[in-house]
Protein backbone atom coordinates (compact mmCIF):
# COMPACT_ATOMS: atom_id res chain seq x y z
CA UNK A 1 0.00 0.00 0.00
CA UNK A 2 0.95 3.41 -0.92
CA UNK A 3 1.82 6.39 1.95
CA UNK A 4 -0.80 8.47 0.10
CA UNK A 5 -3.25 5.70 -0.01
CA UNK A 6 -2.50 4.91 3.73
CA UNK A 7 -3.03 8.16 4.81
CA UNK A 8 -6.31 8.64 2.64
CA UNK A 9 -7.74 5.66 4.16
CA UNK A 10 -6.64 6.83 7.47
CA UNK A 11 -8.05 9.89 7.16
CA UNK A 12 -10.77 8.44 6.71
CA UNK A 13 -11.49 6.80 10.04
CA UNK A 14 -10.03 9.48 11.79
CA UNK A 15 -11.18 10.05 15.30
CA UNK A 16 -11.17 13.71 14.97
CA UNK A 17 -12.75 14.58 18.35
CA UNK A 18 -9.89 12.74 20.03
CA UNK A 19 -7.42 14.28 17.39
CA UNK A 20 -8.39 17.30 18.45
CA UNK A 21 -8.30 16.75 21.99
CA UNK A 22 -4.75 15.65 21.54
CA UNK A 23 -3.84 19.14 19.83
CA UNK A 24 -4.83 20.34 23.30
CA UNK A 25 -2.67 18.32 25.13
CA UNK A 26 0.29 19.27 22.78
CA UNK A 27 -0.81 22.65 23.23
CA UNK A 28 0.04 22.49 26.89
CA UNK A 29 3.25 20.91 26.71
CA UNK A 30 4.93 22.77 23.23
CA UNK A 31 3.66 25.93 23.58
CA UNK A 32 2.74 25.99 19.90
CA UNK A 33 -0.68 27.04 18.80
CA UNK A 34 -3.30 24.18 18.23
CA UNK A 35 -3.52 25.35 14.43
CA UNK A 36 0.25 24.97 14.05
CA UNK A 37 0.25 21.68 15.22
CA UNK A 38 -2.73 20.37 13.27
CA UNK A 39 -0.52 21.47 10.21
CA UNK A 40 2.26 19.70 11.61
CA UNK A 41 0.77 16.23 12.25
CA UNK A 42 -0.75 16.68 8.83
CA UNK A 43 2.52 16.58 7.50
CA UNK A 44 3.61 14.34 9.49
CA UNK A 45 0.67 11.88 8.49
CA UNK A 46 1.84 12.36 4.59
CA UNK A 47 5.34 12.40 4.86
CA UNK A 48 5.63 9.65 7.59
CA UNK A 49 2.23 7.76 8.17
CA UNK A 50 2.26 8.91 11.51
CA UNK A 51 -0.79 9.04 13.08
CA UNK A 52 -1.91 11.50 16.06
CA UNK A 53 -0.56 9.06 18.71
CA UNK A 54 2.64 8.65 16.94
CA UNK A 55 3.15 12.64 17.00
CA UNK A 56 2.21 12.25 20.63
CA UNK A 57 4.11 9.62 21.97
CA UNK A 58 7.24 10.41 20.24
CA UNK A 59 7.04 13.60 20.42
CA UNK A 60 7.32 14.97 17.01
CA UNK A 61 6.65 18.72 17.24
CA UNK A 62 9.73 18.71 19.25
CA UNK A 63 11.96 16.94 16.09
CA UNK A 64 13.49 17.93 12.94
CA UNK A 65 12.82 16.23 9.55
CA UNK A 66 16.06 14.06 10.44
CA UNK A 67 15.49 13.15 13.76
CA UNK A 68 11.54 12.09 12.43
CA UNK A 69 12.74 9.95 10.01
CA UNK A 70 14.21 7.67 11.88
CA UNK A 71 10.56 7.22 13.96
CA UNK A 72 8.84 3.61 13.35
CA UNK A 73 5.37 5.35 12.61
CA UNK A 74 1.93 3.07 12.78
CA UNK A 75 2.11 3.16 8.83
CA UNK A 76 5.67 2.04 8.91
CA UNK A 77 4.87 -0.76 11.66
CA UNK A 78 1.94 -2.35 9.76
CA UNK A 79 4.06 -2.62 6.93
CA UNK A 80 6.88 -4.33 8.24
CA UNK A 81 4.15 -6.80 10.37
CA UNK A 82 2.64 -7.28 7.25
CA UNK A 83 5.99 -8.44 5.54
CA UNK A 84 7.07 -10.55 8.37
CA UNK A 85 4.20 -12.29 9.84
CA UNK A 86 1.67 -13.81 7.16
CA UNK A 87 -1.83 -14.31 8.76
CA UNK A 88 -2.60 -17.65 8.35
CA UNK A 89 0.19 -18.04 11.06
CA UNK A 90 -1.40 -15.93 13.68
CA UNK A 91 -3.29 -18.07 15.72
CA UNK A 92 -0.74 -19.44 17.62
CA UNK A 93 -0.22 -16.40 19.06
CA UNK A 94 -3.26 -15.14 18.97
CA UNK A 95 -5.59 -17.83 20.83
CA UNK A 96 -3.90 -18.42 24.07
CA UNK A 97 -5.17 -21.54 24.77
CA UNK A 98 -2.46 -22.64 21.99
CA UNK A 99 0.41 -20.31 22.53
CA UNK A 100 0.28 -22.18 25.96
CA UNK A 101 0.50 -25.84 24.20
CA UNK A 102 2.71 -25.04 21.79
CA UNK A 103 5.46 -23.14 23.71
CA UNK A 104 4.78 -25.25 27.40
CA UNK A 105 8.27 -26.23 27.36
CA UNK A 106 9.07 -22.62 28.66
CA UNK A 107 5.47 -22.22 30.28
CA UNK A 108 5.43 -24.82 33.37
CA UNK A 109 2.52 -22.96 35.09
CA UNK A 110 -1.21 -25.18 35.32
CA UNK A 111 -3.58 -23.47 33.28
CA UNK A 112 -7.01 -24.88 31.66
CA UNK A 113 -9.51 -23.69 29.14
CA UNK A 114 -13.05 -22.32 30.04
CA UNK A 115 -15.46 -22.99 27.39
CA UNK A 116 -18.69 -24.43 27.33
CA UNK A 117 -17.19 -27.39 27.48
CA UNK A 118 -15.49 -27.07 31.03
CA UNK A 119 -17.46 -29.21 33.88
CA UNK A 120 -17.59 -28.31 37.19
CA UNK A 121 -15.49 -31.36 38.19
CA UNK A 122 -12.50 -30.37 36.32
CA UNK A 123 -12.79 -26.55 37.58
CA UNK A 124 -12.93 -28.05 41.63
CA UNK A 125 -9.93 -30.08 40.73
CA UNK A 126 -8.03 -27.39 39.32
CA UNK A 127 -8.57 -25.28 41.96
CA UNK A 128 -8.23 -27.54 45.01
CA UNK A 129 -4.60 -26.60 45.54
CA UNK A 130 -4.74 -22.59 44.64
CA UNK A 131 -5.17 -19.68 46.24
CA UNK A 132 -5.27 -17.14 43.46
CA UNK A 133 -5.76 -17.88 39.59
CA UNK A 134 -5.50 -15.36 36.61
CA UNK A 135 -8.52 -15.47 34.19
CA UNK A 136 -8.01 -14.59 30.44
CA UNK A 137 -9.87 -13.74 27.71
CA UNK A 138 -9.11 -16.43 24.83
CA UNK A 139 -8.24 -13.08 22.17
CA UNK A 140 -7.17 -10.10 23.29
CA UNK A 141 -4.69 -7.22 23.80
CA UNK A 142 -3.75 -4.91 26.23
CA UNK A 143 -4.66 -6.48 29.42
CA UNK A 144 -8.51 -5.95 28.27
CA UNK A 145 -10.37 -8.24 30.04
CA UNK A 146 -8.27 -9.80 32.55
CA UNK A 147 -9.19 -11.05 35.76
CA UNK A 148 -7.90 -11.99 38.89
CA UNK A 149 -9.70 -14.66 41.35
CA UNK A 150 -8.70 -15.65 44.99
CA UNK A 151 -9.93 -18.69 46.71
CA UNK A 152 -12.83 -16.57 48.28
CA UNK A 153 -14.02 -15.99 44.66
CA UNK A 154 -15.22 -20.16 44.62
CA UNK A 155 -15.85 -20.70 47.90
CA UNK A 156 -19.53 -21.14 47.46
CA UNK A 157 -18.36 -23.74 45.01
CA UNK A 158 -17.29 -24.89 41.02
CA UNK A 159 -21.03 -24.42 39.55
CA UNK A 160 -20.94 -20.97 41.08
CA UNK A 161 -17.49 -20.49 39.87
CA UNK A 162 -17.69 -21.69 36.50
CA UNK A 163 -20.96 -19.74 35.90
CA UNK A 164 -19.14 -16.47 36.46
CA UNK A 165 -16.41 -17.63 34.65
CA UNK A 166 -18.53 -18.38 31.71
CA UNK A 167 -19.87 -14.96 31.68
CA UNK A 168 -16.54 -13.90 30.58
CA UNK A 169 -16.67 -16.09 27.32
CA UNK A 170 -14.73 -18.65 26.56
CA UNK A 171 -10.62 -18.06 27.61
CA UNK A 172 -8.28 -19.70 30.21
CA UNK A 173 -7.79 -20.18 33.88
CA UNK A 174 -4.12 -19.81 35.08
CA UNK A 175 -2.19 -20.07 37.89
CA UNK A 176 -0.66 -16.75 39.38
CA UNK A 177 2.99 -16.04 38.51
CA UNK A 178 5.20 -15.39 41.02
CA UNK A 179 7.28 -12.97 39.82
CA UNK A 180 11.36 -13.15 41.29
CA UNK A 181 11.66 -10.74 44.45
CA UNK A 182 13.99 -8.13 42.96
CA UNK A 183 11.24 -7.90 40.28
CA UNK A 184 8.63 -7.22 42.90
CA UNK A 185 10.60 -4.69 44.20
CA UNK A 186 10.15 -2.97 41.63
CA UNK A 187 6.21 -2.92 41.58
CA UNK A 188 4.82 -5.46 43.87
CA UNK A 189 1.00 -5.63 42.98
CA UNK A 190 1.88 -6.57 39.34
CA UNK A 191 4.09 -9.06 37.52
CA UNK A 192 6.58 -7.24 35.98
CA UNK A 193 7.27 -8.56 32.66
CA UNK A 194 10.08 -7.87 30.23
CA UNK A 195 8.89 -7.42 25.92
CA UNK A 196 11.82 -8.89 24.13
CA UNK A 197 11.23 -8.41 20.42
CA UNK A 198 12.64 -11.13 18.23
CA UNK A 199 13.41 -10.37 14.21
CA UNK A 200 14.39 -12.96 11.83
CA UNK A 201 15.60 -10.70 8.88
CA UNK A 202 17.42 -10.63 6.01
CA UNK A 203 20.55 -9.49 7.13
CA UNK A 204 20.74 -11.49 10.80
CA UNK A 205 18.00 -12.84 13.22
CA UNK A 206 18.34 -11.75 17.07
CA UNK A 207 16.42 -8.96 19.34
CA UNK A 208 15.74 -6.02 17.90
CA UNK A 209 15.02 -4.08 21.36
CA UNK A 210 13.41 -4.60 24.50
CA UNK A 211 11.99 -3.23 27.61
CA UNK A 212 10.26 -3.56 31.03
CA UNK A 213 6.73 -2.95 31.59
CA UNK A 214 6.28 -2.06 35.55
CA UNK A 215 3.16 -1.74 37.29
CA UNK A 216 2.09 1.84 39.26
CA UNK A 217 -0.59 -0.03 41.52
CA UNK A 218 -2.85 -2.18 39.81
CA UNK A 219 -2.72 -5.69 38.68
CA UNK A 220 -1.28 -5.30 35.43
CA UNK A 221 1.55 -3.80 34.37
CA UNK A 222 0.56 -2.80 31.09
CA UNK A 223 1.17 0.75 30.09
CA UNK A 224 -2.68 0.83 29.25
CA UNK A 225 -3.38 0.16 32.17
CA UNK A 226 -1.56 2.69 33.89
CA UNK A 227 1.85 0.73 33.88
CA UNK A 228 4.93 2.54 32.72
CA UNK A 229 7.81 1.39 30.39
CA UNK A 230 11.67 1.25 30.47
CA UNK A 231 14.17 0.53 28.15
CA UNK A 232 16.75 -2.29 28.48
CA UNK A 233 20.50 -2.15 27.65
CA UNK A 234 20.40 -5.88 25.33
CA UNK A 235 23.82 -6.89 26.80
CA UNK A 236 23.70 -6.40 30.23
CA UNK A 237 19.87 -6.31 31.22
CA UNK A 238 20.32 -2.99 33.06
CA UNK A 239 17.34 -0.35 32.39
CA UNK A 240 18.50 2.32 30.16
CA UNK A 241 16.38 4.97 31.00
CA UNK A 242 13.48 6.69 33.32
CA UNK A 243 10.39 4.92 33.27
CA UNK A 244 7.77 6.47 31.17
CA UNK A 245 3.72 6.18 30.77
CA UNK A 246 1.32 6.92 27.53
CA UNK A 247 0.56 10.10 29.42
CA UNK A 248 4.19 11.26 29.14
CA UNK A 249 5.29 11.21 32.84
CA UNK A 250 8.43 10.05 33.98
CA UNK A 251 9.87 8.52 36.66
CA UNK A 252 13.33 8.14 38.19
CA UNK A 253 12.05 6.23 41.10
CA UNK A 254 9.14 4.00 41.27
CA UNK A 255 6.36 6.12 42.96
CA UNK A 256 5.02 3.35 44.62
CA UNK A 257 7.97 1.87 45.87
CA UNK A 258 10.70 4.15 45.58
CA UNK A 259 12.87 2.05 43.35
CA UNK A 260 15.61 3.30 41.39
CA UNK A 261 14.34 2.59 37.95
CA UNK A 262 17.67 3.54 35.87
CA UNK A 263 20.32 1.07 36.43
CA UNK A 264 18.09 -2.28 37.87
CA UNK A 265 19.11 -5.03 36.66
CA UNK A 266 17.11 -7.96 35.23
CA UNK A 267 17.61 -11.23 36.95
CA UNK A 268 18.11 -14.36 34.71
CA UNK A 269 18.95 -11.73 31.68
CA UNK A 270 20.97 -13.91 29.82
CA UNK A 271 18.33 -16.93 30.06
CA UNK A 272 15.38 -14.47 28.81
CA UNK A 273 17.27 -13.72 25.98
CA UNK A 274 17.80 -17.50 24.87
CA UNK A 275 14.87 -18.64 25.69
CA UNK A 276 13.14 -15.71 23.33
CA UNK A 277 15.55 -16.86 20.38
CA UNK A 278 14.85 -20.60 20.83
CA UNK A 279 11.37 -19.89 20.43
CA UNK A 280 11.86 -17.61 17.56
CA UNK A 281 12.62 -20.91 15.74
CA UNK A 282 9.43 -22.75 16.60
CA UNK A 283 7.44 -21.03 14.10
CA UNK A 284 10.47 -19.24 11.94
CA UNK A 285 7.59 -17.74 8.79
CA UNK A 286 6.60 -15.68 12.06
CA UNK A 287 9.80 -13.34 11.51
CA UNK A 288 8.54 -10.69 13.78
CA UNK A 289 7.60 -11.65 17.55
CA UNK A 290 7.11 -9.77 20.83
CA UNK A 291 7.66 -12.07 23.96
CA UNK A 292 6.32 -11.19 26.90
CA UNK A 293 8.40 -12.85 29.60
CA UNK A 294 7.65 -12.90 33.54
CA UNK A 295 11.10 -13.56 35.62
CA UNK A 296 10.55 -15.97 38.71
CA UNK A 297 13.00 -17.25 40.72
CA UNK A 298 13.33 -20.19 38.79
CA UNK A 299 14.14 -18.48 36.02
CA UNK A 300 12.29 -17.09 32.68
CA UNK A 301 9.25 -17.66 31.51
CA UNK A 302 6.94 -16.99 28.82
CA UNK A 303 2.90 -14.60 29.69
CA UNK A 304 2.32 -14.85 25.71
CA UNK A 305 3.93 -14.18 22.11
CA UNK A 306 2.08 -10.89 20.34
CA UNK A 307 2.11 -11.75 16.53
CA UNK A 308 1.41 -7.42 15.62
CA UNK A 309 3.62 -6.06 18.40
CA UNK A 310 2.61 -2.66 19.33
CA UNK A 311 5.02 -0.15 18.01
CA UNK A 312 4.02 2.78 20.37
CA UNK A 313 5.59 2.12 23.63
CA UNK A 314 9.25 1.04 22.36
CA UNK A 315 9.47 4.68 20.87
CA UNK A 316 8.34 6.61 24.24
CA UNK A 317 10.35 9.86 23.93
CA UNK A 318 11.84 10.37 27.06
CA UNK A 319 13.82 7.06 25.62
CA UNK A 320 15.27 8.64 23.04
CA UNK A 321 16.68 11.94 24.66
CA UNK A 322 18.58 12.87 21.30
CA UNK A 323 15.53 12.13 19.21
CA UNK A 324 16.73 9.11 17.21
CA UNK A 325 13.75 7.01 17.15
CA UNK A 326 14.28 2.60 17.02
CA UNK A 327 14.19 2.63 13.23
CA UNK A 328 17.63 2.62 12.50
CA UNK A 329 17.14 -0.80 15.12
CA UNK A 330 14.95 -2.43 12.30
CA UNK A 331 17.23 -1.35 9.31
CA UNK A 332 20.34 -3.57 11.16
CA UNK A 333 17.80 -6.43 10.34
CA UNK A 334 15.73 -5.65 7.40
CA UNK A 335 15.55 -2.54 4.89
CA UNK A 336 12.82 -0.52 5.62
Amino acid sequence: MSRIEYFRKRVVKMDYKALWKTTGILKKRSGKSRIWLAKDMLKCGVKYNAGYMDYKIAQMYKLNDEQRETVITRGISNDIVRRMNPKEYWHTFDDKAEFNEFFKEWIPRKWMRINEETTAEELEAFCRHQTQLIWKPIEGSSGVGIQKYTKEDWKDGSETFLKTLREHGNGILEEIVIQHPKMASLCPTSVNTCRIATLLGDKQQGIVYAFLRIGNGKVMDNVDCGGMAARINLETGKLLTVGADKQGNTFIKHPITNTSIIGFQIPFWEEAKQMCLDAAQKIPQMRFIAWDVAITEKGPTFIEGNSFPSHAVPQFAAHYPDGIGILPEFEKFIDL
